[in-house]
Parts: C-alpha cells; sequence; structure tokens
C-alpha cells in the first residue's frame, strides 16, 4: 500500500461523493506492507543505473517492497499505524537504505524525523480502515455473500510464470488471489480471463506478436494504447493466441472478457499467431520463437452499436469464433467501444447468477 496514493485515490471518490466508511465501505489488511519513500528513490535509481538494459519499471517502488517483505524487515500497516512501533522500525530499517543511497548511488540519506514526521500524518488518516480483512471476508462468504478479486496486470508479468526478468515482482495469476486474500482455493467458483482482441505490452521484454509499424501504429493510434501510469506508448502486435491459451491454463480460466474488438474494424485482413516456431522454453525463451500466423477476413462496418451477437458482421464472428477454438475458453462479453455500455455480454460471466 503506497499510503500517498492510496489517499489521493480516496480523496477523489469522496469529492464524487462515494462513501468510504471505515470498516464498511473500505478496509485495509492489517498484514499489507507499506511503500516507504526510500523504495520508490531505489526503484528510480536502480531503473536508471541499467541503462539500456532497463526492465521498464514504474519506479512506484513496488519491487523494493517485496525485497524488504520476503526478507523479512517490511513495514506492515499494523506498525505502520502504530505511531511508537513505525518509529522503530524506521529507526532499524532507514540506516540500511541509506548506507545503499549514499555508497551506491551517491544520493541524499534520508532522515528518520523527517520521513516519521511526514508519514505519521498519513498514518493517522488510514488507522481506521486497518483492520483484520481476512476475517471479513470470510463473515461475508459466511453469511452467503459474493466476493469479487480483481488482480492487477497480466498473467506474463507474474514473476514465476511471466517473461522473467521483464516481470513484476509479484504473482499476478488468478491463484494468487488466494494466497494475498486469505481465501481457500476451494471457494473460488469463477476465474474471468480479461484479454484485448490484438496483444500489448508497455517496457522491455519479448513480445513475438510485435507488429510491423503501419500496424503497431494502427492498433496504438485506434486503441489509445498508452500506459494508464507512466503515459508510454504501449508496443502493439496482433492476437497472440499461443500466449492466451498458455495464460487460460495457468489461470484456469473458465470465461473470457474480449476487449477493444472494435479497434480492428476497418482492416482488410487481421493475423492470428496460432502457435511458435522455435522453443518457448529454450535458453532465449519467447525471444528466440517465431510466431506462425493464419490470417483471416477483416470488416469493414462499424460495430459500435452492437449489442448482440447476430448483429455483428460475419467476419466478426468467424474472428471469435476462432479465438474461442484457438485459446479454449468461451467468450463471454466482448466490448465494441470504449463507453461502459458498449458492450455484448453472451449469457453470465458468473454461474452463480445462471
Amino acid at each position: 500500500v503506497d499510503p500517498e496514493a492510496l489517499l489521493e485515490e480516496m480523496t477523489e471518490l469522496q469529492a464524487m461523493g462515494k462513501s468510504l466508511r471505515p470498516h464498511d465501505d473500505l478496509w485495509i489488511s492489517h498484514r499489507a506492507h507499506v511503500v516507504m519513500p526510500y523504495h520508490r528513490t531505489l526503484d528510480r535509481l536502480r531503473e536508471e543505473a541499467k541503462g539500456d538494459g532497463r526492465i521498464g519499471t514504474t519506479c512506484k517502488g513496488i519491487g523494493p517492497t517485496y525485497e524488504d517483505k520476503v526478507a523479512r524487515r517490511g513495514i506492515t500497516m499494523r506498525e505502520f499505524t502504530t505511531p511508537d512501533r513505525f518509529r522503530k522500525r524506521l529507526e532499524e530499517v532507514l540506516p540500511q537504505k541509506n548506507r545503499v543511497l549514499k555508497e551506491w548511488y551517491g544520493a541524499e540519506p534520508l532522515s528518520v524525523d523527517e520521513v516519521f514526521e511526514r508519514y505519521a500524518s498519513l498514518a493517522a488518516r488510514l488507522c481506521p480502515y486497518v483492520g483484520d480483512a481476512v476475517s471479513r471476508l470470510h463473515d461475508v462468504m459466511g453469511a452467503g455473500g459474493s466476493l469479487l478479486f480483481e488482480g492487477a496486470q497480466g498473467s506474463f508479468l507474474d514473476v514465476d510464470h511471466g517473461t522473467y526478468p521483464f516481470v513484476t515482482s509479484s504473482n499476478t495469476v488468478a491463484g494468487s488471489a488466494c494466497v494475498g486474500a486469505g481465501v481457500g482455493p476451494t471457494h473460488i467458483h469463477e476465474v474471468v480471463g480479461i484479454t484485448k482482441a490484438y496483444t500489448t505490452r508497455v517496457g522491455s521484454g519479448p513480445f513475438p506478436t510485435e507488429g510491423d509499424a503501419e500496424a503497431d501504429a494502427w492498433l496504438r493510434d485506434r486503441g489509445g494504447e498508452y500506459g494508464a501510469t507512466t503515459g508510454r506508448a504501449r508496443r502493439c502486435g496482433w492476437f497472440d493466441a499461443e500466449l492466451v491459451r498458455q495464460a487460460v491454463r495457468l489461470n484456469g480460466v473458465t470465461r473470457i472478457v474480449l476487449t477493444k474488438l472494435d479497434v480492428l474494424s476497418g482492416l482488410e485482413g487481421i493475423l492470428i499467431c496460432t502457435g511458435y516456431e522455435g522453443d518457448p522454453c529454450g535458453p532465449e525463451g519467447l525471444a528466440g520463437v517465431t510466431p506462425l500466423y493464419e490470417e483471416v477476413p477483416g470488416w469493414k462496418e462499424d460495430i459500435g452499436a452492437c449489442r448482440t451477437l447476430e448483429q455483428l458482421p460475419p467476419n466478426c464472428r468467424a474472428y471469435l469464433d476462432r479465438v474461442e477454438e484457438l485459446v479454449g475458453a468461451p467468450v463471454q462479453m466482448i466490448s465494441v467501444g470504449p463507453g461502459r455500455k458498449e458492450v455484448i455480454t453472451i449469457g453470465s460471466l458468473f454461474a452463480k447468477d445462471e
């Protein structure tokens, strides 16, 4: 949890009239780890030091925070919101961080007093929301309620199953929701996978289906493909059915939401990667493979007003059928425009609602 970023989001929500009552509308787990200013500074300095070998991190301090968590020197929300304990933990940790900042990177050291003063006020504002979130989730389930866990980032940014080392610092596959939330795997009824009708990537790393300059520009411009956090232009390419098929297996995906189908409208022909030539498990990983493409006819029609499958052009429906066949999971929802109502829903996303 980044206290500053979280409080900014909370302020924005409250300005929109959204309720954020402690332990009613919002809980923060007392076990969550806190992103501190030295985490962000170290993240940035490390990335800058890599030069051309940068991995494309957002420099938000997430990686260094995970490092401290695993090394058992992280600061949890429970400690963060207890002033005496928080200061003691800063006095233990900050000398180590300052030595790295100063001796490795020539950066200015941080003051315990300054960090404590700045962050103690943030902790006081968040303190009412901190509690045993795991028990709260089980109370909801025990009362017959439903839970929705939302993952962040793609399957192949997973630290174990992704395109290492061009990955994030945590597990992003669906199974990690059980670990993070404290809910056993037998409680999960559905796993909804979300994928675009083409493929994108932010930052460095292998990208087998990255398009040529013309295709890349078409997809980026039509799809508004710029990073939500960094604003960087995303790399764009054709739909990689081999990669999505693997993601379906890794996550146990039961249903798929296919987004941005409208971006493909107007293309004469559309390529779909059906497999690879080369060994993705070899020493070069995905960087050592060549995609095998199948071309399907495109469609010229504007599909933004379509709300049923039957209203889609025949070639568009054929594209969806081929995607389903290749990835091994049914497409249950399709976005045909950027608006919240510009979707086609086929039945229900969740079996409990059927």
